[in-house]
């Protein structure tokens, strides 16, 4: 917990860590700004602390221009934390408020629209309407900023009803008009590219371990839904995959870092090819997930350095991330198809499925042609086509099922406890896989995967014992970043990422 007074330490020390994390309202001058702003330090009696940009907006406080306070990444507590506030936040990101209204963020939730009301604004001082008014701002300033898309047409894309309600909303943010901020920017840094093209930036706080990144997710890239490739920058590869969002689908193309840059620069290139603008706020945020961009690695590392088995691998790889997914369902049937076969013959499964069930893009775009396909597909499949035992075979159809009906939920405003329950209670399913879709799909920070062979093998190469009981014992120790732990024993020493030297190869109750 930090009060008022760490807070303005980390004011007057402009550390980054904090960004994201509160803001600072300045009374003299009406701003807020992020923990790190360069300009002058304000007097600690002009000072007012708010745990979100929405709460500081509803308090009449502008953005502060210089160090654009609505584009930090996001407070790690939406990582980890479980509770109504928590899962309301990640809903809220992935725009449910926007499509659904208040009314149908409380649905989602389970609770009334009074009570998500009293508990968001007692906690964040803003309620849903002004938290997804934030993000609408942001998106606003994103597209005004980096595109030539008539303002019109940016209105609706960032999520408001009306062009009238966008111009307020932008002049009370930023106390500026669209055309007056599109204009703090010169013409030839906005781009022009057609069909919703945009390129943008994915913040992050602390080191990022990109190699690790790019390297778990080329294992288990999808044929015709996933790729990993030569970016533009000799040294770059850069991730590309399909998205399938609520107006439309997109194709996204994240690079990591080049070798000659610091793991610390803050954010990774990002560029996205959206069917409808509208979708654009809720692919950056699963972009965000996928990539655990608003984790605070510091804490993370802090931590499991401080442990003898584990204290040397955080060393030689700090900011190593715990990777979610960009589509819980897909993921889902991805874990089931990987039971008890290697990493690779489940990408081959998936890939066969894929080009039999998925959605043809309307034009290939590299390596990429296909949607994964949805749950309701592979519930109506024919079950031929699974090739796998027949067990497993009805334990892929009977949770894609319960997907397509609702029976499970998998989204991030589900409570994880009541997920896993549901998930156990389907045939085929066993711990292994539920624990795994925690971690990813459900961006549970605090997984362990004991019988994973993975882990084992981990373990192993540590000198430590590899067996069930003898991992978790060890493991009690990492808590509470234990799926952090379980991708540090999978990635192993720096090795060399490029020969695929890094203990990311197995069979699964392993890694799908």
């Amino acid at each position: 917990m930090i009060d008022d007074d760490i807070r303005y330490r980390a004011v007057d020390s402009r550390d980054a860590r904090f960004d994201g994390v509160f803001f600072t309202a300045v009374t003299s001058t009406g701003i807020y700004c992020r923990p790190s702003c360069p300009a002058v330090t304000p007097k600690r009696v002009n000072c007012t602390f708010y745990p979100s940009a929405a709460a500081a907006q509803s308090a009449g406080f502008r953005a502060c221009r210089r160090c654009r306070p609505d584009s930090v990444p996001g407070s790690p507590e939406w990582n980890h934390r479980a509770d109504l506030v928590g899962r309301a936040m990640r809903l809220i990101g992935d725009g449910v408020v926007d499509r659904e209204g208040v009314a149908g963020l409380a649905q989602h939730l389970g609770y009334s629209s009074r009570q998500l009301q009293r508990q968001l604004t007692a906690e964040l001082g803003a309620g849903p309407i002004a938290l997804a008014r934030a993000r609408r701002a942001q998106t606003a300033r994103l597209l005004l900023q980096t595109t030539e898309l008539p303002v019109t047409e940016i209105a609706f894309a960032s999520g408001f009803a009306s062009v009238r309600q966008f111009n307020e909303t932008v002049r009370e943010v930023y106390d500026r008009t669209p055309s007056g901020l599109r204009a703090e920017v010169a013409a030839g840094r906005r781009t022009a590219t057609p069909a919703g093209g945009l390129a943008l930036r994915l913040a992050y706080r602390g080191p990022l371990d990109s190699d690790h990144l790019i390297d778990f997710l080329a294992l288990r890239a999808v044929p015709g839904v996933e790729e990993v490739v030569p970016g533009a920058v000799p040294g770059v590869r850069t991730y590309r995959r399909t998205l399938a969002l609520p107006y439309g689908h997109g194709i996204a193309e994240v690079d990591g870092l080049a070798p000659d840059r610091p793991r610390t620069r803050g954010w990774l290139d990002c560029r996205l090819l959206l069917t409808d603008l509208r979708d654009l706020p809720t692919a950056v945020q699963r972009l965000r997930i996928l990539f655990d961009l608003d984790a605070d690695p510091l804490a993370v590392d802090d931590q499991l350095g401080a442990d003898p088995l584990l204290g040397p691998l955080v060393r030689a790889r700090p900011g190593l991330r715990s990777p979610g997914h960009v589509d819980p369902h897909e993921l889902a049937v991805r874990a089931v198809l990987g039971q008890q076969v290697t990493v690779g013959a489940a990408r081959t499964l998936a890939g066969r499925l894929a080009a039999k069930y998925g959605t043809e893009l309307p034009e290939p775009s590299g390596g990429l042609r296909l949607l994964f396909p949805t749950a309701a597909a592979l519930a109506a499949a024919d079950p031929e086509d699974f090739a796998m035992p027949a067990a497993r075979r009805r334990a892929l159809i009977g949770l894609c099922a319960a997907l397509a009906e609702g029976a499970v939920r998998l989204d991030g405003g589900v409570d994880r406890e009541e997920a896993a329950a549901q998930l156990l209670a389907l045939p085929g399913i066993g711990p292994w896989t539920v624990g795994y879709l925690r971690m990813r799909a459900l961006a549970d920070p605090d997984v362990f995967l004991p019988s994973d062979i993975g882990v084992k093998h981990g373990l192993l190469r540590l000198d430590a014992p590899g067996d069930p009981k003898s991992a978790a014992r060890a493991a009690e120790a990492w808590a509470p970043w234990r799926s952090y732990a379980v991708h540090r024993l999978w990635a192993g020493p720096a090795d060399d990422h490029r020969t695929g030297t890094t203990g990311t190869t197995g069979t699964e109750n392993t890694r799908a």
